[in-house]
Protein backbone atom coordinates (compact mmCIF):
# COMPACT_ATOMS: atom_id res chain seq x y z
CA UNK A 1 0.00 0.00 0.00
CA UNK A 2 0.75 3.75 -0.12
CA UNK A 3 2.98 4.95 2.70
CA UNK A 4 0.87 8.65 2.65
CA UNK A 5 2.41 11.23 5.11
CA UNK A 6 0.37 12.54 8.35
CA UNK A 7 -2.46 15.12 6.83
CA UNK A 8 -1.50 16.91 10.11
CA UNK A 9 2.06 17.72 8.93
CA UNK A 10 1.30 18.69 5.42
CA UNK A 11 -0.71 21.63 3.76
CA UNK A 12 -1.45 19.91 1.11
CA UNK A 13 -3.33 17.25 0.54
CA UNK A 14 -2.59 16.76 -3.31
CA UNK A 15 -0.73 19.27 -5.57
CA UNK A 16 -0.60 18.96 -9.23
CA UNK A 17 2.18 20.42 -11.69
CA UNK A 18 1.37 20.65 -15.40
CA UNK A 19 -0.13 23.10 -17.92
CA UNK A 20 -3.32 24.50 -18.07
CA UNK A 21 -5.09 26.22 -21.14
CA UNK A 22 -8.37 27.90 -22.17
CA UNK A 23 -10.23 25.11 -24.58
CA UNK A 24 -12.95 26.77 -27.01
CA UNK A 25 -16.13 24.15 -28.18
CA UNK A 26 -18.70 25.11 -30.29
CA UNK A 27 -21.81 24.23 -28.46
CA UNK A 28 -23.29 21.09 -28.32
CA UNK A 29 -21.98 18.72 -30.99
CA UNK A 30 -21.10 21.06 -33.64
CA UNK A 31 -18.17 22.01 -35.69
CA UNK A 32 -15.44 24.73 -35.16
CA UNK A 33 -15.35 25.48 -38.83
CA UNK A 34 -19.04 26.39 -39.11
CA UNK A 35 -19.21 28.27 -35.41
CA UNK A 36 -20.03 31.68 -34.82
CA UNK A 37 -20.31 30.83 -31.47
CA UNK A 38 -17.37 29.77 -29.21
CA UNK A 39 -17.60 28.33 -25.30
CA UNK A 40 -14.60 29.24 -22.77
CA UNK A 41 -13.37 26.42 -20.71
CA UNK A 42 -10.71 25.95 -18.58
CA UNK A 43 -8.80 22.64 -18.22
CA UNK A 44 -5.22 20.45 -18.39
CA UNK A 45 -4.27 17.18 -17.67
CA UNK A 46 -2.90 18.06 -14.16
CA UNK A 47 -5.27 20.89 -13.40
CA UNK A 48 -8.43 18.88 -13.83
CA UNK A 49 -6.76 16.51 -10.77
CA UNK A 50 -6.14 19.06 -8.50
CA UNK A 51 -9.40 21.07 -9.38
CA UNK A 52 -11.60 17.79 -8.67
CA UNK A 53 -9.97 16.84 -5.56
CA UNK A 54 -10.71 20.40 -3.95
CA UNK A 55 -14.45 20.27 -5.06
CA UNK A 56 -14.60 16.92 -2.96
CA UNK A 57 -13.53 18.82 0.12
CA UNK A 58 -9.43 18.29 -0.31
CA UNK A 59 -6.69 20.84 0.06
CA UNK A 60 -5.08 21.33 -2.86
CA UNK A 61 -2.72 23.37 -5.06
CA UNK A 62 -1.40 24.10 -8.61
CA UNK A 63 2.21 24.32 -9.78
CA UNK A 64 2.57 25.98 -13.10
CA UNK A 65 3.55 29.26 -15.42
CA UNK A 66 0.98 31.65 -16.20
CA UNK A 67 1.38 34.95 -18.40
CA UNK A 68 0.06 37.93 -16.27
CA UNK A 69 -2.83 38.88 -18.16
CA UNK A 70 -6.68 38.75 -18.34
CA UNK A 71 -6.42 35.28 -20.42
CA UNK A 72 -4.06 34.29 -17.08
CA UNK A 73 -6.17 35.66 -14.53
CA UNK A 74 -9.21 33.76 -16.11
CA UNK A 75 -7.35 30.44 -14.62
CA UNK A 76 -6.40 31.84 -11.12
CA UNK A 77 -9.93 32.64 -10.93
CA UNK A 78 -11.04 29.09 -11.84
CA UNK A 79 -8.68 28.10 -9.85
CA UNK A 80 -9.15 30.08 -6.71
CA UNK A 81 -13.14 29.61 -7.06
CA UNK A 82 -12.84 26.04 -5.56
CA UNK A 83 -10.42 26.78 -3.30
CA UNK A 84 -7.03 25.62 -4.83
CA UNK A 85 -3.87 27.24 -3.90
CA UNK A 86 -2.24 29.11 -6.16
CA UNK A 87 0.50 30.65 -5.00
CA UNK A 88 2.98 28.26 -6.60
CA UNK A 89 2.15 29.81 -9.94
CA UNK A 90 4.79 31.20 -11.53
CA UNK A 91 3.27 34.52 -13.43
CA UNK A 92 4.96 35.87 -16.42
CA UNK A 93 5.07 39.31 -17.84
CA UNK A 94 3.11 39.64 -20.53
CA UNK A 95 4.79 41.59 -23.52
CA UNK A 96 1.44 42.51 -24.95
CA UNK A 97 1.84 39.99 -28.15
CA UNK A 98 2.91 36.84 -26.57
CA UNK A 99 6.08 36.22 -28.73
CA UNK A 100 7.39 35.44 -25.47
CA UNK A 101 5.07 33.98 -23.38
CA UNK A 102 0.74 32.98 -24.33
CA UNK A 103 -1.55 31.07 -22.43
CA UNK A 104 -2.39 27.49 -24.73
CA UNK A 105 -5.54 27.33 -26.46
CA UNK A 106 -7.39 24.22 -27.68
CA UNK A 107 -10.40 23.98 -29.70
CA UNK A 108 -12.67 20.84 -29.12
CA UNK A 109 -15.27 19.57 -31.21
CA UNK A 110 -17.61 16.86 -29.14
CA UNK A 111 -18.73 14.18 -31.24
CA UNK A 112 -21.46 12.32 -31.66
CA UNK A 113 -22.93 9.23 -33.39
CA UNK A 114 -19.66 8.20 -36.07
CA UNK A 115 -18.21 11.25 -35.23
CA UNK A 116 -14.95 11.47 -32.90
CA UNK A 117 -14.48 14.20 -30.63
CA UNK A 118 -11.41 15.68 -32.33
CA UNK A 119 -8.98 18.45 -30.50
CA UNK A 120 -7.01 20.90 -32.41
CA UNK A 121 -4.08 22.49 -30.14
CA UNK A 122 -2.89 26.19 -30.30
CA UNK A 123 -0.65 26.26 -27.53
CA UNK A 124 3.16 26.68 -28.94
CA UNK A 125 5.37 29.42 -27.13
CA UNK A 126 3.33 28.75 -23.89
CA UNK A 127 4.06 29.91 -20.61
CA UNK A 128 4.00 26.63 -19.29
CA UNK A 129 6.60 25.39 -22.04
CA UNK A 130 9.16 27.70 -21.06
CA UNK A 131 8.96 26.61 -17.09
CA UNK A 132 12.34 25.69 -15.83
CA UNK A 133 13.56 23.05 -12.53
CA UNK A 134 14.96 26.66 -10.63
CA UNK A 135 11.41 28.36 -11.19
CA UNK A 136 10.22 27.21 -7.77
CA UNK A 137 11.59 25.96 -4.57
CA UNK A 138 10.84 22.61 -4.05
CA UNK A 139 11.95 21.86 -0.68
CA UNK A 140 10.10 24.70 0.53
CA UNK A 141 7.03 23.12 -1.22
CA UNK A 142 7.61 19.26 -0.18
CA UNK A 143 9.86 19.96 2.93
CA UNK A 144 8.54 22.72 4.64
CA UNK A 145 4.95 23.17 3.63
CA UNK A 146 4.33 19.38 2.98
CA UNK A 147 2.11 17.74 0.24
CA UNK A 148 0.88 14.44 0.59
CA UNK A 149 0.44 13.50 -2.98
CA UNK A 150 2.01 15.06 -6.16
CA UNK A 151 0.80 14.11 -9.22
CA UNK A 152 2.07 15.24 -13.30
CA UNK A 153 1.89 13.57 -16.16
CA UNK A 154 2.92 12.89 -19.91
CA UNK A 155 1.60 16.30 -21.13
CA UNK A 156 3.40 18.50 -19.10
CA UNK A 157 6.90 16.56 -19.89
CA UNK A 158 5.73 16.25 -23.42
CA UNK A 159 5.96 20.38 -23.88
CA UNK A 160 9.64 20.96 -23.65
CA UNK A 161 13.16 19.47 -23.02
CA UNK A 162 12.80 21.98 -19.47
CA UNK A 163 9.67 20.82 -18.80
CA UNK A 164 10.37 17.21 -18.60
CA UNK A 165 14.20 18.63 -16.59
CA UNK A 166 11.11 20.55 -13.94
CA UNK A 167 8.76 16.99 -13.58
CA UNK A 168 12.07 15.54 -12.56
CA UNK A 169 13.03 17.64 -9.94
CA UNK A 170 9.68 17.87 -8.93
CA UNK A 171 9.51 14.20 -8.44
CA UNK A 172 13.03 14.18 -6.89
CA UNK A 173 11.98 16.22 -4.68
CA UNK A 174 8.95 14.84 -3.76
CA UNK A 175 10.34 11.63 -2.96
CA UNK A 176 12.82 12.95 -0.94
CA UNK A 177 9.95 14.28 1.14
CA UNK A 178 8.15 11.26 1.43
CA UNK A 179 5.61 12.41 -0.86
CA UNK A 180 3.02 9.68 -2.82
CA UNK A 181 4.02 10.33 -6.40
CA UNK A 182 1.31 9.60 -9.04
CA UNK A 183 1.82 10.11 -13.08
CA UNK A 184 -0.39 10.22 -16.34
CA UNK A 185 1.15 8.64 -19.31
CA UNK A 186 -1.68 10.70 -20.98
CA UNK A 187 0.41 10.00 -24.73
CA UNK A 188 -0.88 12.84 -27.06
CA UNK A 189 0.44 12.24 -30.71
CA UNK A 190 0.15 15.55 -31.30
CA UNK A 191 2.90 16.43 -28.84
CA UNK A 192 5.75 13.98 -29.36
CA UNK A 193 6.34 11.06 -30.97
CA UNK A 194 6.35 7.39 -28.89
CA UNK A 195 10.07 7.09 -29.50
CA UNK A 196 10.78 10.12 -27.66
CA UNK A 197 8.05 9.89 -25.31
CA UNK A 198 9.80 6.43 -23.75
CA UNK A 199 12.83 7.91 -24.22
CA UNK A 200 11.92 11.19 -21.94
CA UNK A 201 9.90 8.74 -19.77
CA UNK A 202 12.68 6.26 -18.70
CA UNK A 203 14.20 9.24 -16.47
CA UNK A 204 10.76 9.43 -14.36
CA UNK A 205 9.97 6.19 -13.89
CA UNK A 206 12.15 5.26 -10.69
CA UNK A 207 10.77 8.42 -9.13
CA UNK A 208 6.99 7.26 -9.52
CA UNK A 209 4.63 5.11 -6.70
CA UNK A 210 1.46 5.16 -9.01
CA UNK A 211 1.03 4.77 -12.59
CA UNK A 212 -1.94 6.03 -14.96
CA UNK A 213 -3.15 5.14 -18.03
CA UNK A 214 -4.71 3.84 -21.29
CA UNK A 215 -4.30 0.82 -23.55
CA UNK A 216 -2.46 3.38 -25.94
CA UNK A 217 -0.73 5.67 -23.45
CA UNK A 218 0.94 2.01 -22.08
CA UNK A 219 1.63 1.05 -25.37
CA UNK A 220 2.88 4.17 -27.07
CA UNK A 221 5.07 5.65 -24.01
CA UNK A 222 6.04 1.99 -22.22
CA UNK A 223 6.80 0.35 -25.47
CA UNK A 224 4.23 -2.46 -23.49
CA UNK A 225 1.84 -3.70 -26.26
CA UNK A 226 -1.41 -5.20 -24.80
CA UNK A 227 -1.87 -8.60 -26.17
CA UNK A 228 -5.26 -9.45 -28.26
CA UNK A 229 -6.71 -6.37 -29.22
CA UNK A 230 -7.85 -4.80 -32.22
CA UNK A 231 -6.71 -1.82 -33.33
CA UNK A 232 -9.44 -0.01 -33.03
CA UNK A 233 -9.89 -0.33 -29.47
CA UNK A 234 -13.58 -1.09 -29.36
CA UNK A 235 -13.29 -4.85 -27.44
CA UNK A 236 -10.72 -4.68 -24.79
CA UNK A 237 -9.99 -7.85 -22.91
CA UNK A 238 -9.21 -7.70 -19.38
CA UNK A 239 -7.29 -10.63 -18.82
CA UNK A 240 -4.87 -8.73 -21.36
CA UNK A 241 -4.66 -6.04 -19.33
CA UNK A 242 -3.77 -7.36 -16.57
CA UNK A 243 -0.64 -9.51 -17.84
CA UNK A 244 0.23 -5.93 -19.62
CA UNK A 245 0.25 -4.51 -15.59
CA UNK A 246 2.06 -7.31 -14.73
CA UNK A 247 4.83 -6.76 -17.06
CA UNK A 248 4.89 -3.09 -16.39
CA UNK A 249 5.08 -3.88 -12.51
CA UNK A 250 7.83 -6.24 -12.88
CA UNK A 251 10.28 -4.00 -15.18
CA UNK A 252 9.37 -0.90 -12.65
CA UNK A 253 9.31 -2.75 -9.33
CA UNK A 254 9.03 0.99 -7.45
CA UNK A 255 5.50 1.24 -8.63
CA UNK A 256 3.06 0.19 -6.04
CA UNK A 257 -0.36 1.34 -7.92
CA UNK A 258 -0.84 0.76 -11.72
CA UNK A 259 -4.78 2.54 -12.53
CA UNK A 260 -6.08 1.72 -16.12
CA UNK A 261 -9.44 3.07 -17.68
CA UNK A 262 -10.93 0.49 -19.97
CA UNK A 263 -12.80 2.54 -22.47
CA UNK A 264 -14.93 0.74 -25.34
CA UNK A 265 -15.96 3.14 -27.62
CA UNK A 266 -19.28 2.31 -29.49
CA UNK A 267 -20.10 5.96 -30.46
CA UNK A 268 -19.34 9.35 -30.25
CA UNK A 269 -21.74 9.59 -27.13
CA UNK A 270 -21.75 5.94 -25.84
CA UNK A 271 -18.90 3.80 -24.02
CA UNK A 272 -18.37 1.13 -22.00
CA UNK A 273 -16.28 2.37 -19.14
CA UNK A 274 -14.86 0.58 -16.42
CA UNK A 275 -11.02 0.33 -14.73
CA UNK A 276 -8.77 -1.77 -13.06
CA UNK A 277 -6.09 -1.17 -10.21
CA UNK A 278 -3.56 -3.28 -9.29
CA UNK A 279 -1.98 -2.74 -5.59
CA UNK A 280 0.61 -4.78 -3.95
CA UNK A 281 0.37 -7.49 -6.06
CA UNK A 282 -3.34 -7.86 -6.53
CA UNK A 283 -5.51 -6.64 -9.39
CA UNK A 284 -9.48 -5.01 -8.41
CA UNK A 285 -11.67 -4.16 -11.07
CA UNK A 286 -14.35 -1.33 -10.89
CA UNK A 287 -18.07 -1.61 -11.29
CA UNK A 288 -18.89 -1.53 -15.04
CA UNK A 289 -20.88 0.89 -16.93
CA UNK A 290 -22.17 -0.49 -19.61
CA UNK A 291 -23.72 1.89 -22.63
CA UNK A 292 -22.67 5.00 -20.65
CA UNK A 293 -24.39 7.99 -22.50
CA UNK A 294 -21.38 10.72 -22.34
CA UNK A 295 -21.74 14.34 -22.63
CA UNK A 296 -18.15 14.87 -23.19
CA UNK A 297 -15.74 12.63 -22.77
CA UNK A 298 -12.64 15.13 -22.48
CA UNK A 299 -11.39 14.85 -18.46
CA UNK A 300 -12.84 11.23 -17.93
CA UNK A 301 -9.51 9.78 -17.71
CA UNK A 302 -8.74 12.46 -15.08
CA UNK A 303 -11.95 11.81 -13.04
CA UNK A 304 -10.48 8.57 -12.19
CA UNK A 305 -7.70 9.58 -11.30
CA UNK A 306 -8.93 12.03 -9.37
CA UNK A 307 -11.63 9.50 -7.62
CA UNK A 308 -8.69 6.99 -7.00
CA UNK A 309 -6.58 9.81 -5.49
CA UNK A 310 -9.61 10.40 -3.32
CA UNK A 311 -9.74 7.10 -2.08
CA UNK A 312 -6.46 6.39 -1.20
CA UNK A 313 -6.32 10.25 0.48
CA UNK A 314 -9.49 9.40 2.88
CA UNK A 315 -8.07 5.68 3.64
CA UNK A 316 -10.42 3.49 1.69
CA UNK A 317 -9.55 0.34 0.41
CA UNK A 318 -8.26 -0.60 -2.98
CA UNK A 319 -11.64 -2.34 -4.18
CA UNK A 320 -13.27 1.43 -2.78
CA UNK A 321 -10.48 3.09 -4.77
CA UNK A 322 -11.31 1.51 -8.06
CA UNK A 323 -14.81 2.20 -7.79
CA UNK A 324 -14.54 5.93 -6.32
CA UNK A 325 -12.29 6.06 -9.63
CA UNK A 326 -14.60 4.77 -12.36
CA UNK A 327 -17.96 6.27 -10.80
CA UNK A 328 -16.22 10.13 -10.91
CA UNK A 329 -14.89 9.17 -14.21
CA UNK A 330 -18.29 8.27 -15.31
CA UNK A 331 -19.89 11.46 -13.46
CA UNK A 332 -17.77 13.53 -15.09
CA UNK A 333 -18.46 12.77 -18.66
CA UNK A 334 -21.89 13.76 -17.88
CA UNK A 335 -21.32 17.52 -18.07
CA UNK A 336 -19.25 19.73 -20.90
CA UNK A 337 -16.06 20.70 -20.23
CA UNK A 338 -12.57 19.42 -18.65
CA UNK A 339 -12.76 19.95 -14.94
CA UNK A 340 -15.31 18.30 -12.25
CA UNK A 341 -18.33 19.46 -11.62
CA UNK A 342 -19.21 17.12 -9.27
CA UNK A 343 -19.54 17.41 -5.56
CA UNK A 344 -18.88 14.51 -2.89
CA UNK A 345 -22.29 13.77 -2.14
CA UNK A 346 -22.89 12.88 -6.03
CA UNK A 347 -19.53 10.71 -5.95
CA UNK A 348 -20.86 9.18 -2.94
CA UNK A 349 -24.27 7.95 -4.66
CA UNK A 350 -23.01 6.60 -7.52
CA UNK A 351 -20.01 5.09 -5.81
CA UNK A 352 -22.71 3.35 -3.54
CA UNK A 353 -24.76 1.74 -6.65
CA UNK A 354 -27.35 4.91 -6.88
CA UNK A 355 -29.63 5.05 -9.52
CA UNK A 356 -30.34 8.55 -11.72
CA UNK A 357 -33.86 8.64 -10.56
CA UNK A 358 -35.05 12.71 -10.11
CA UNK A 359 -34.24 14.49 -6.98
CA UNK A 360 -37.25 15.89 -5.53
Amino acid sequence: MLNLRDAQSCQFDLLSLGECMLRLSPPGHGRIEFSPTLEVWVGGGEYNVAYALSRLQLRTGFISRLVENPLGRLILNHARAVGMDTRNVVMAKYDGVGRADRIGLNFTEVGTGVRASVTLYDRGHSAASHMKPGDVDWNQVFAKEGARWLHTGGIFTALSDSCAETCLAALKAAKEAGTVTSYDLNFRSKLWSAAEAQRKTKALIPHIDCLIGNEEDFQKVLGFEVEGQDENLSALDTGAYKRMVERVVKAYPNIKVVGTTLREVKSGLVNNWSAILYVDGQFYESRRYENLEIEDRVGGGDGFSSGFAYGFLTGKTPQECVDLGAAHGALLQSTRGDTSQIDLEELMHVFGGGSARIKR
